[in-house]
């Protein structure tokens, strides 16, 4: 089983000074509204709720966190999250590009999403979540440029990819690699860039995701037990955690 599938609903929040004040990696989810980007991460957390998908695309303004950890498996359960045991956050970003979103929408998400992947130092990794027959509009290169000179990884996951025979599929796939390869720093190197074929509807591509997002947040590495440093550090004391240390529950 996926530790994925551990994912619940932790917090959502419309200000970036209202940001959780957790230390551990997040990996944050970005991609045009239409794209597919709800149906990914339900499909990858093999929960059907998970991430709201609206009816209006564009309709979600806030940027939405989902823990991995702390609690037991399932959004349907009730018991608390213990955010000091939380291994990681999944943090789905507000689609972009709508036309019928309001200009002043458009200004704040664009401020919102600018400072959020480009300021937040918890932050280890992007999805950019893309239509296979539509990658790399003007935003999704918006988006790509002001993420790029922070040096950290970006995964393109180019959905809907079922909609293509399999030519197609290979021509996307290595004009996508081509894209991501011309970003060089001012040294000439790349970036660490990668993209994938996906397809909620014929189940490609989910494994390979599932493994890099795992990878990315560092979920592919057992904890090592520390419980005696943990001891060290709090002075062994076994009291329950305080009932701030508590996420609110997802309703």
């Amino acid at each position: 089983m996926s530790k994925l599938w551990q994912a619940r609903f932790f917090t959502t929040v419309n200000q970036l000074r209202d940001l959780p004040n957790t230390v551990v990696p997040e990996i944050a989810f970005a991609g045009r509204s239409n794209a597919g980007k709800s149906t990914a991460i339900n499909i990858l957390t093999n929960q059907k709720g998970l991430a709201f998908a609206s009816k209006t695309p564009g309709r979600t303004q806030h940027i939405n966190y989902f823990s991995i950890g702390g609690a037991h498996v399932g959004q349907h359960r009730k018991d608390p999250t213990i955010v000091d045991e939380i291994r990681c956050l999944l943090v789905d970003l507000p689609g972009y590009g709508y036309a019928e979103v309001s200009g002043t929408a458009k200004l704040h998400w664009q401020k919102l999403l600018g400072d959020y992947v480009q300021r937040r130092e918890q932050l280890a990794a992007l999805v950019l979540i893309m239509d296979s027959r539509r990658p790399f509009t003007d935003l999704d290169t918006q988006m790509l440029e002001w993420f790029a000179p922070t040096g950290k990884p970006i995964h393109c996951i180019l959905t809907k990819a079922d909609k293509l025979n399999r030519n197609e599929q290979a021509n996307v796939l290595r004009e996508a690699k081509g894209v991501l390869e011309s970003y060089v720093d001012e040294d000439g190197e790349g970036f660490p860039f990668t993209v994938q074929l996906f397809s909620a509807l014929k189940r490609i591509g989910i494994e390979e995701a599932d493994a890099k997002i795992q990878s990315l947040v560092g979920l592919d590495i057992e904890p090592e037990a520390d419980e005696a440093g943990d001891d060290a550090v709090d002075g062994g004391s076994d009291e329950a955690p305080a009932d701030d240390n508590q996420a609110p529950d997802h309703s």
